[in-house]
């Protein structure tokens, strides 16, 4: 494994970090700050939109520059962002502070899927691809546990100090550890926005807002289900998160293994098994062992997708991956916004605190069903086998050489 996949995964760490423990740090922020938690949510909410907006405009004006310093400079965009938060003196620098940190998250993501599936060869794009995500996945298991338990042993702007010296950490090894990769597309934005003429690319996008959008749909109210319904203790609900977390890394070691077989087998049949672990988790819910192992699935299911999904989209935008990358880390974002809102009107129309995960079930089936689709066209199209190895390096010359190695195998 190339020693610069960890430099990426520690920066996915910080970032995932970032993004996730202000959940379980909004008490003690609302409370510094004096305003309402739902005031304090807005922290949540504008960093979600930061992302969706960097992971488009910030990748579009980078596409023309060479992608290890953009890391670096994106890095330093996030190490800012967050020491802005751990200093602010009020509420309103503290959201500028979120922003700033957002910024970086999508381009980081989109641009660094492309590196790292550089850096390894064309059978273990996707594999590499899942290391960088697995620092997102510690960032659930581990990071937001012990994060929320320093901010509320040693108050939250801590937690913030910490996450600024994992990104100094990050920003090093990045600088140190990771290896020339060269520039994107030669033609610059307009050769990057030839990508969205592909029908799989906007296909793929979609299942990616879905298939993810029902996952995150039924995890945003699951501390309500696992108190309200299954009957768990409030003290409880961050060790079942972890256990949580723990399927999503699993889930997303084995998707990014899988994926490099097959990216549409992989998806078709994880977004199958999501549907039915989230449709089993509703009617089992008042069962804890049931929603013991369910909470696991659904971590492991719901993550197995990620490094197919992104691979899917660098494969169908050719030799121009990189807008396309962060425009899929965009859609991310989307998918957790709908299905956190779809969530959130079954709950105020009265449908209880299982109805959020019937709605992630239906989400989530609706993705199926367009991966279905994309999966038939794309056999009818031939797949386009050359396009996942030219994406991967973001060069045209040395993605036709691969394609040419691969026909000739």
């Amino acid at each position: 494994m190339p020693i610069g996949l960890i430099a990426l995964a520690l920066g996915g760490f910080g970032i995932g970090l970032t993004e996730f423990v202000i959940m379980g740090l909004l008490p003690e922020v609302a409370a510094d700050f004096r305003v309402s938690e739902a005031t304090a949510g807005w922290l949540i909410s504008g960093y979600a939109l930061a992302v969706v907006v960097g992971a488009l405009l910030l990748t579009a004006a980078v596409t023309r520059f060479e992608r290890k310093p953009v890391l670096a400079v994106l890095m330093v965009l996030f190490i800012a962002g967050n020491l802005i938060s751990a200093v602010a003196p009020d509420y309103s620098l503290m959201m500028i502070g979120r922003i700033i940190a957002a910024l970086a998250h999508g381009a980081f993501f989109g641009i660094g899927a492309v590196v790292a599936a550089s850096m390894v060869a064309p059978t273990k794009k996707a594999g590499a691809i899942a290391i960088m995500f697995t620092g997102l996945t510690a960032a659930n298991v581990l990071g937001v546990p012990f994060g929320t338990m320093l901010g509320q042993a040693a108050g939250w702007r801590s937690t913030f100090w910490a996450i600024t010296g994992i990104g100094v950490l990050a920003l090093v090894g990045i600088l140190t550890l990771v290896p020339k990769t060269g520039a994107g597309q030669a033609g610059g934005l307009r050769g990057e926005l030839r990508a969205f003429r592909s029908g799989q690319v906007w296909l793929s996008i979609l299942v990616t807002i879905l298939g993810y959008g029902g996952m995150f749909g039924a995890f945003t109210y699951i501390a309500f289900t696992l108190t309200e319904v299954t009957g768990f203790s409030a003290s409880t609900v961050p060790w079942l998160l972890i256990l949580f977390g723990v399927g999503l890394f699993i889930g997303n070691t084995a998707g990014g293994k899988a994926a490099d077989r097959n990216v549409d087998r992989t998806l078709l049949v994880a977004l199958s098994a999501l549907v039915v672990v989230l449709v089993i988790f509703a009617l089992t819910s008042g069962s804890q062992p049931m929603t013991i192992a369910s909470m696991v699935l659904l971590g492991g299911f719901g993550f197995a997708t990620v490094p197919g999904l992104q691979m899917r989209v660098m494969k169908y935008a050719t030799t121009a991956p990189t807008l396309a990358s962060g425009a899929n880390i965009g859609a991310f974002n989307v998918g957790n916004a709908l299905g956190a809102w779809l969530g959130g009107v079954t709950i105020t129309a009265g449908l209880g605190y299982t109805s959020p995960i019937w709605a992630g079930a239906g989400i989530t089936l609706l993705g199926l069903a367009v991966m279905v689709v994309a999966a038939a066209s794309a056999r009818r199209q031939g797949g386009g086998r050359n396009g996942v190895l030219a994406a991967a390096d973001g060069a045209g010359a040395d993605g036709l050489r691969e394609g040419a190695e691969l026909q000739r195998a």
